[in-house]
């Protein structure tokens, strides 16, 4: 692997004909610090706050009548909704599940795995 931070010691160096100083290195780390950390934010955290936003403002926006799956896997509409909960029937047995908004994943018709 290329060593950038070794390329950037010596040649000050060798143009000025003296040996680096400690302080050189660093600098140059620092600044590789600094690189991996946006690296970082830009490829990890930012679509991470992303994702998070999309899914707080899906759960805002349930209304009554809306087809919902859980994060459990349990499909149903959407019979009642408050701030903290959803009330929602499964089937045609009417059953009605009451669970937090945080555990709603999708909203919306649940895909169906094509018959083999």
């Amino acid at each position: 692997m290329f060593n950038f931070g070794m390329l950037l010691e010596t040649a000050p160096a060798a143009a000025a004909g003296t040996e680096a100083s400690p302080l050189g290195n660093f600098g140059t780390t620092a600044i590789m610090i600094v690189v991996l950390v946006a690296v970082f934010y830009l490829f990890m955290i930012r679509p991470e706050n992303k994702k998070k936003k999309k899914l707080k403002e899906m759960r805002e926006s349930l209304s009554v009548g809306d087809d919902v799956t859980t994060i459990g896997g349990i499909i149903g509409k959407v019979v009642a909704c408050n701030n903290e909960t959803v009330t929602f029937e499964t089937g045609e047995d009417r059953v009605r599940v009451q669970v937090a908004k945080w555990a709603i994943s999708t909203v919306g018709k649940a895909t169906e795995e094509p018959a083999k």
